[in-house]
């Protein structure tokens, strides 16, 4: 496999995205091991807030927490001690995160700091309530700085790495694209460490079978390194979200990728987002319950795909909770449709037939309007 010149053309879906995932490997920020490196991260405010000013929704996913506290307790290299591991984090995170507020302070943007385990973006109950924190945060035009919360996870960080939690939020949040940002210029055939002659994947399909012989292990400050890239590039395109794995130190290198320029490795997935998202919440997650609705509401669901209200819900069978996948079913017990419920299952009885106006004096308090939100509903003939 060999890099070749690509039609300007083929990286439309890049210069078209619109909501990006953007995240930066703890190599860069800290120049190495000697302390966090304030050129790069106001270099990251600057290039994030012209995207921002661009017309794009941008979450940041940084590493770099562990690596900053590291250096601030004085310890020659990364420890292998989980406790020490969470000390390091606990230090650095307040480093790292006041660094961050203060380069994107100057260009008037307000950030919002999110620690993420896995389960909290992979769990039934919990994806709603990040997804809907994010999204929030993105409508008020806050830039969220997500890390995965190592001062209290164990296995997480001993297994885990901001890769795959960067591309389990581009799910979370249906981004258009992820751009992973690291200390290489992007994927090559052979390790450039190694081999000078290696060559850069400006293009390539993101389940190639050969890629996996191709990628190597991280530094020692980072828990990155190709394997966890790819894996992490396989992982957004569940839910069609294309990425692109390029050099942090380039000049303008966030604007150079999202012009669409070829910069970097761009992993396509050749799956337009819509139909992959469909078929991960088809194939992947189980049935909790189901929903029996009226003519009115299947017909507004299958011909408009809009969201499922309480008021269309005619019965409710299972003891599913909130963030459990259900089905939707018409008067003859067959299923139009599945989806991501935002109440439980008593919750869902007592709203259902009523209107979503109703909610609060029914419940006790003001949820969600929409039993399932259009965005976490499948619609689709289950049965022949």
């Amino acid at each position: 496999m060999k890099a070749a010149p690509e039609p300007p053309a083929t990286r439309t879906a890049l210069s078209a995205a619109r909501r990006w995932v953007v995240k930066v490997g703890s190599a860069l920020l800290t120049n190495d091991g000697r302390g966090l490196d304030m050129t790069m991260i106001s270099r990251l405010a600057q290039q994030v807030a012209l995207l921002r000013g661009a017309g794009c929704e941008v979450v940041l996913v940084s590493s770099g927490a562990v690596a900053a506290g590291v250096v601030r307790l004085g310890w020659p290299r990364r420890p292998a001690a989980l406790h020490d591991l969470q000390a390091a984090a606990a230090v650095g995170q307040s480093i790292l995160l006041q660094h961050y507020e203060q380069a994107f302070q100057r260009h008037g943007l307000a950030t919002a700091q999110i620690l993420l385990g896995h389960d909290d973006v992979a769990a039934r109950d919990r994806y709603l309530n990040a997804r809907g924190t994010l999204t929030t945060l993105l409508r008020l035009n806050v830039l969220p700085i997500v890390n995965e919360n190592d001062t209290v996870a164990t296995e997480e960080i001993r297994f885990g790495d901001n890769d795959s939690l960067a591309a389990l939020v581009a799910n979370l949040i249906d981004a258009d694209a992820l751009l992973l940002l690291t200390d290489q210029d992007g994927l090559f055939d052979a390790d450039p460490r190694l081999q000078p002659g290696a060559q850069l994947l400006t293009e390539v399909d993101v389940h190639d079978a050969r890629l996996d012989g191709m990628v190597g292990d991280g530094g020692a400050l980072g828990r990155g390194g190709m394997v966890t890239k790819l894996r992490a590039a396989r992982l957004a395109a569940r839910s069609g979200t294309q990425t692109v794995i390029a050099g942090g130190r380039l000049d303008d290198v966030i604007q150079a990728v999202t012009r669409g320029d070829s910069v970097g490795t761009w992993l396509r997935n050749g799956r337009q987002p819509q139909s992959a998202r469909r078929q991960w919440l088809a194939g992947l997650l189980q049935l909790g319950g189901r929903l029996r609705l009226d003519d009115g509401a299947v017909h507004v669901i299958r011909e408009s795909g809009r969201s499922l209200l309480p008021v269309g819900v005619s019965d409710v069978e299972g003891d599913f909770r909130r963030g459990d996948v259900v089905a939707c079913c018409d008067e003859r017990g067959r299923e139009v449709a599945r989806g991501m419920i935002n109440y439980g299952a008593s919750e869902a009885r007592l709203i259902a037939g009523r209107s979503s106006a109703a909610i609060p004096a029914l419940l006790g308090y003001a949820g969600d309007e929409e039993l399932i939100h259009r965005d976490n509903l499948v619609v689709a003939d289950f049965h022949d």
